[in-house]
């Protein structure tokens, strides 16, 4: 049985549904690394903040609705979400303290947040849930999507603009790619933001200029475990209803390979998080074939590899292309 074209049309806008909300988190630790790197101090905590973010907006939500009883159910959510920014934020600020006070290698210390917010999550699970998997024996709450109505006669088209239960995406799915656009407005239409890019490109320089290194560093880290963290409360509060051990699945990982894969810069960043996103989406597709595993699992770091090398190779292919 063939498909007429709008059948092909919306079978193409679920399957760009589903890319959107796979890159949703890679694309916000992605945006998170890009500002840190531009800073020249590169977040490898991505990873570890994902994972204590999406911890701590779980917990959050769940508690919120037992101390403060009086308050609408909408709200829980919210102040979930606010208690795994704040988490983030925290550990961000901790990374920060030992990399720009004492001096403490920062790709070292980022792998140390790696580990410390693996175990930490798994213990505080086991402590206050009882389930050293999942958080799913807990009623948590998720953040609202949002609906644009008037497309419900255009199925492809309400599918892409509502997704594919015709319910609105995820608020935070609009949210990662506004904030493509305000990074971009920031680093380039703002006293920060140049600031932010003279730091990265020559701290002594921009320290004889007057401009406060230290500070600017700061501000990159906490933006970047912002961002991340709120990659993560996406993964335990839009992308699922709860939060499972060791749920950021690489994905911190692969946004660092964004920004390199992106030119550091917020476009090209948004590309590669979409390649990505994609990558995940053939994965859970081959997944319901009979394949082994391994092999599925596989496909995700392959492309990333795949992608790297060739993004190595486009500087050396365009020094030794000979002019016509």
């Amino acid at each position: 049985m063939t498909m007429d074209l709008a059948g092909w049309a919306l079978l193409a806008a679920t399957l760009f549904v589903a890319v959107l909300r796979a890159t949703t988190p890679i694309l916000f630790a992605a945006l998170g690394g890009l500002v840190s790197d531009l800073a020249g101090s590169i977040n490898v905590a991505l990873e570890g903040l994902m994972l204590i973010a999406a911890f701590f907006g779980v917990l959050g939500s769940v508690y919120a609705g037992q101390w403060l009883p009086g308050l609408p159910v909408w709200a829980h959510a919210w102040i979930g979400c606010a208690a795994g920014l704040a988490a983030a934020l925290l550990v961000t600020a901790m990374l920060g303290f030992f990399h720009l006070e004492l001096g403490a290698d920062l790709i070292v210390a980022g792998i140390a947040i790696n580990l410390l917010a693996a175990g930490l999550t798994v213990f505080l699970l086991v402590t206050i849930v009882g389930d050293k998997g999942s958080t799913a024996g807990l009623h948590s709450p998720s953040l609202p999507s949002l609906h644009i109505p008037g497309f419900e006669d255009l199925p492809a088209l309400d599918t892409l603009l509502n997704g594919d239960g015709g319910h609105g995406h995820h608020v935070l799915v609009y949210a990662a790619f506004l904030a493509v656009a305000g990074l971009w407005a920031f680093l380039t239409r703002t006293r920060y933001g140049t600031w932010l890019r003279a730091v990265g490109e020559n701290p002594n320089a921009a320290l004889g200029a007057g401009i406060p290194v230290k500070r600017v560093r700061y501000l990159a880290l906490l933006m970047s475990g912002a961002l991340a963290g709120l990659g993560g409360i996406y993964l335990s509060m839009g992308y699922l209803t709860l939060f499972q051990a060791d749920m950021s699945a690489g994905r911190g990982f692969l946004a660092l390979a964004a920004v390199f894969l992106g030119a550091r810069r917020p476009l090209g960043t948004l590309g590669a998080s979409l390649l990505f996103g994609a990558s995940t989406v053939l994965a859970t597709q081959l997944g319901a074939l009979d394949l082994p595993t391994q092999v599925v699992y596989m496909v995700p770091p392959f492309i990333t590899i795949c992608a790297l090398v060739f993004a190595g190779r486009r500087p050396s292919l365009r020094k030794n292309r000979t002019p016509a």
